[in-house]
């Protein structure tokens, strides 16, 4: 009698477990239903909001996927890669799209299919212009002038690291040996290539920056194997562009000054450069005291042998192309004449201050 009692007892308590876990499936299953079926439609039909969304080169449909939800296009990533491989569409292609959380995801799908454009579009509310040689501060007062953006808002983007970490991964070539550096200022000073950049509608900062590196990739990717092949990291190689832009004007001299900042290297000597002494210094001055050529900073090139951490300032296409090519020469030293800009070169130290004198420099 006891013993059925028990097994009454336990009947009813596996019925009731089992009955607890019926109604969790049951709910459960209504709550997935439910977001699926919320998620396959447009997050917001009702929100017409230009997105500016960047699909970067060779990223997979999950990557695609985890983008749109970042950006606030989607509802869910995990239902769009769904989506995708439950209806067999291929072929997305890379580039800037404009998107709107009123969108459906066969409308996205049909965008992404046909391929987005080179540069962000849309109507410009601004235009940010990056002369060549200028640094990555003077970009942020360029950006804080004609944009909502502010300079702080701005530097602070060029210290975050997780952000680099993600353009790293985008444009591994490009920013691989920027990032293994000691010492760097700023990870992207040299990469924010010269141009003039559009701002449009729902264009965030940090799109507005990955465009300007993404630019540069493009203008610098070209000469990724020659740059291998002279033994150089592309740090390296954009470190001297930095500097040559500065201190030659043609591109004679340009090519000329390259050849004599790779005959010091060879020659283990300090490439003496004012504007790496000025960059340590943070400030522009039309001469040098002793006391400024000794300042104590990595960037000092006048005390340190080598490169240095990296880029002095963001070079033009000219400059690079001298660091490629550069003009075969004995010199070792050169200077500019600061009036006419008309550069002397010498193989020898007594013959540069000779030189030095004669101008009255």
């Amino acid at each position: 009698m006891l013993r059925n009692d028990e097994k009454k007892v336990a009947n009813k308590i596996i019925l009731w477990i089992v009955g607890v876990i019926a109604f969790l499936a049951l709910i459960v299953g209504i709550f997935t239903y439910h977001y699926v079926h919320t998620s396959l439609q447009p997050l917001d039909k009702n929100d017409k909001t230009e997105v500016v969304v960047n699909v970067p080169i060779g990223s997979s449909t999950k990557e695609i996927a985890a983008i749109l939800q970042k950006e606030k296009v989607i509802k869910s990533a995990t239902v769009f890669n769904y989506f995708v491989k439950t209806h067999s569409y291929t072929d997305f292609q890379a580039g800037y799209y404009n998107f709107q959380p009123s969108m459906t995801l066969e409308h996205i799908v049909s965008l992404l299919q046909k391929g987005g454009t080179s540069e962000p579009q849309g109507t410009a509310i601004a235009k940010v212009l990056v002369k060549e040689g200028v640094t990555v501060e003077q970009v942020g007062d360029a950006i804080a002038k004609k944009t909502k953006f502010s300079k702080k808002d701005f530097l602070s983007l060029m210290k975050d690291k997780t952000y680099m970490k993600e353009l790293e991964t985008k444009y591994p070539e490009l920013l691989k040996s920027s990032l293994a550096s000691e010492d760097v200022r700023y990870n992207l000073e040299g990469y924010l290539f010269p141009a003039t950049y559009n701002v449009v509608k729902g264009m965030t900062l940090k799109q507005l920056v990955t465009s300007m590196v993404e630019k540069a990739n493009s203008e610098y990717a070209p000469y990724f194997s020659t740059i291998k092949e002279k033994g150089l990291t592309v740090q390296q190689a954009i470190t001297l562009a930095s500097l040559i832009e500065r201190e030659g004007v043609t591109e004679k001299d340009r090519k000329k000054i390259s050849g004599v900042f790779f005959n010091r290297i060879d020659a283990n000597m300090p490439l003496q450069s004012d504007i790496s002494v000025m960059y340590a210094l943070n400030k522009h001055k039309h001469s040098l005291t002793n006391k400024d050529t000794s300042v104590d900073s990595p960037y000092n090139l006048y005390i340190n042998a080598g490169y240095g951490p990296g880029p002095f300032n963001n070079p033009s296409i000219s400059s690079l192309q001298a660091v490629v090519n550069p003009t075969d020469s004995n010199y070792l030293y050169f200077v500019a004449n600061l009036k006419t800009g008309k550069v002397y070169y010498s193989k020898t130290y007594d013959q540069h201050l000779s030189k030095n004198a004669s101008l009255g420099q």
